[in-house]
């Protein structure tokens, strides 16, 4: 880094918060948590209702359609990473994670009043498309921001426990999207819910993203971040800085695939799998409202694991816990997807039970991994970039390409198929990092 890259290059003194603010800088980060994703994973629970009105009917082209709107908000999401990592490690992490709150919010309620294709045609297909790229942006910048925030305000020691609860509030989210979907559809019936119903969980994103901002923006600047503003310490150009080293690039590369995992285990275990159990499993097909119960169970037990998965990564370190995850979601990805195409209720709660828990390791220690590597100067612009990356090439394609390969061979089990590939890179990459338990946060 050249003297021009930073205003100061005097040494950062932070000061440590006491455990109430730490508590609160928690709580806060993951209820924002909750709200972004809630925003954000309802259109994975719902894709089947969008489809069949927004994207012409519900053939199987239809059902493309709309899952193409899962792959353009996520090659959205690098632009947002970028945007918002430059403008995060420039101005502050809090401000900033509280407007894309707004943002979020904002658009999914759109999607929620968008005039149907019987309405307005194909503009109702592309609007929905412009709407997820806002979702896209905004989904880019708050994942390495959430995180960052957290983790900043965490005691060394107690980094992973602290910061899995920002990824708890997503889960807890789309758990609470499945139970809420569930719930309308067991209290209107799916032809009320096809018709209009559907609208309902998008327009909700009005009163929770309120909810959300106003949390976020009543927050402190994180300690690490105010003393590097405090000291004029603060990088000039945090991408020119993160692109232009050796070890930021090394750690951009990690951060792109060591969540190799995270595509299979989050989006399609958790958001497409309503979409997988309705319309990928042939005679097997369970209805929309045993679908979204199956995920709902899944989702219970991944909320229990995740802080379990995390106090234990805090004691015995990040990269055993990561390459356990990694090696018992290969193993049972298989078996578990063999009992889902069953079409019995049960036996898919088992297996996506048993999924849910393999890939628990990884949800609770993946983010601390990706914050920890780099330092507070490019946290948030670096993180956000290659994380963005990531879930382009292993998450936001994954319905997509899943639906296509389904339908080209006939196979309900390439899901199977990607998860155990998936778990191989995470696993080939976590040679190359560093441990990172309990070591203080770099500032460069």
């Amino acid at each position: 880094m050249t003297t021009s890259d930073r205003l100061e290059p005097d040494p950062v003194e932070v000061v440590v918060p006491d455990e109430k603010t730490v508590r609160k800088a928690t709580v806060a980060g993951a209820i924002g948590s909750f709200v972004e994703w809630y925003d954000y994973g309802i259109y994975g629970l719902l894709v089947t209702y969008l489809a069949v009105n927004l994207a012409g009917g519900a053939e199987a082209g239809s059902l493309l359609l709309a899952n193409i709107g899962f792959l353009v908000s996520f090659i959205a999401r690098p632009f947002g990473g970028v945007i918002c990592g430059y403008l995060g490690d420039r101005m502050g992490r809090r401000s900033l994670l509280a407007t894309l709150l707004l943002l979020i919010s904002a658009s999914t309620a759109a999607i929620g009043l968008l005039p149907t294709t019987a309405t307005i045609g194909v503009a109702a297909p592309v609007l929905l498309l412009a709407l997820r790229v806002l979702q896209g942006f905004s989904a880019g910048g708050e994942v390495a921001g959430a995180m960052s925030f957290v983790g900043e305000y965490s005691p060394d020691g107690e980094r992973n426990y602290r910061m899995c609860f920002v990824a708890v509030g997503s889960f807890v989210a789309l758990m609470f999207g499945s139970a809420f979907s569930a719930l309308l559809i067991t209290v209107l019936g799916d032809d009320t819910m096809t018709s209009w119903g559907w609208r309902i969980p998008f327009l909700l994103a009005v009163p929770l993203g309120y909810i959300g901002f106003y949390i976020r923006s009543r927050l402190e600047e994180t300690p690490v971040f105010a003393a590097a503003r405090r000291q004029n310490a603060v990088v000039r150009n945090p991408l020119r800085v993160a692109f232009t080293s050796k070890r930021h690039l090394r750690a951009i590369a990690i951060t792109i695939l060591l969540p190799a995992l995270n595509g299979p285990g989050y989006y399609l275990l958790f958001v497409y799998m309503p979409t997988y159990l309705k319309k990928s499993l042939g005679e097997n097909n369970f209805s929309m409202l045993q679908a979204l119960v199956v995920t709902a169970i899944s989702l219970v037990a991944i909320v229990i694991s995740i802080p379990l998965m995390a106090r234990l990564s805090d004691r015995i370190g990040r990269k055993p816990v990561l390459a356990l995850s990694a090696v018992a979601s290969a193993l049972v990805a298989y078996p578990s997807f063999l009992l889902i195409a069953t079409g019995q209720f049960l036996l898919a709660c088992l297996g996506t039970t048993i999924l849910a828990i393999a890939f628990a390791g990884h949800a609770a220690s993946i983010h601390t991994v990706l914050a920890e590597i780099f330092p507070t100067s490019v946290r948030y612009s670096a993180y956000s970039i290659g994380f963005s990356v990531s879930t382009i090439i292993f998450g936001g394609s994954a319905p997509l390409v899943m639906t296509a390969l389904m339908e080209a061979t006939g196979s309900n089990m390439i899901p199977a198929f990607a998860c155990i590939v998936s778990a191989g890179i995470t696993l080939v990459t976590l040679v190359f990092v560093a441990e990172t338990k309990g070591r203080p946060l770099q500032y460069s």
